[in-house]
C-alpha cells in the first residue's frame, strides 16, 4: 500500500507515517522503484502509535509498548509498569494544574475588574505582591 491509502486507513498524515519512518517506528518495505510498501501490519502498528499518543505516552514510551508488544514472551506486568509510570506522570500534572487553577481563581478573585488600572493578576505576574 502507499502512503495515501495507510494515511487513510490509519487516520494519520502522511508526514507524520514519514516521521515515524524516519525514527524507526514503522518499516515499510520498499518497491523496486523506492517508493514505500505498507504492509497491514504497518497500519496495526501506526493505529497502535496513534492509539499511545492519544493517552500521553511520549515517543520513547512508545518504542517501549511497541517492543513489549512485539515481544511475545512478555510479562503483562511490564506493560502494567509502563501505564502505571504514566499514571503517576498523569497525576503530577493534575495536581500542578490545580493548584495553577487555584493559584489563578485567587488572583482573579481579588481584581475589581472594573476601570481603574489597578489589578492583583499583573502586579502578581510582574512579581509584585503587594499590589
Amino acid at each position: 500500500m502507499n502512503i495515501g491509502t495507510v494515511s487513510a486507513k490509519s487516520n494519520l498524515p502522511a508526514k507524520t507515517i514519514r516521521y515515524y519512518e524516519e525514527i524507526a517506528l514503522v518499516s515499510p518495505s520498499r518497491l523496486e522503484n523506492g517508493y514505500r510498501d505498507y504492509s497491514e501490519n504497518d497500519i496495526h502498528r501506526l493505529r497502535f502509535l496513534q492509539r499511545a499518543r492519544n493517552l500521553g505516552f511520549t515517543i520513547e514510551e512508545c518504542r517501549t509498548l511497541l517492543s513489549l508488544y512485539d515481544d511475545k514472551n512478555r510479562a503483562s506486568a511490564d506493560v502494567k509498569s509502563v501505564a502505571l509510570g504514566k499514571i503517576e506522570e498523569i497525576d503530577l500534572k493534575i495536581a500542578e494544574l490545580r493548584s495553577l487553577r487555584m493559584t489563578l481563581a485567587a488572583l482573579a478573585d481579588h481584581c475589581h475588574g472594573d476601570n481603574r488600572p489597578d489589578c492583583p493578576i499583573i502586579d502578581d505576574l510582574a512579581g509584585r505582591r503587594d499590589g
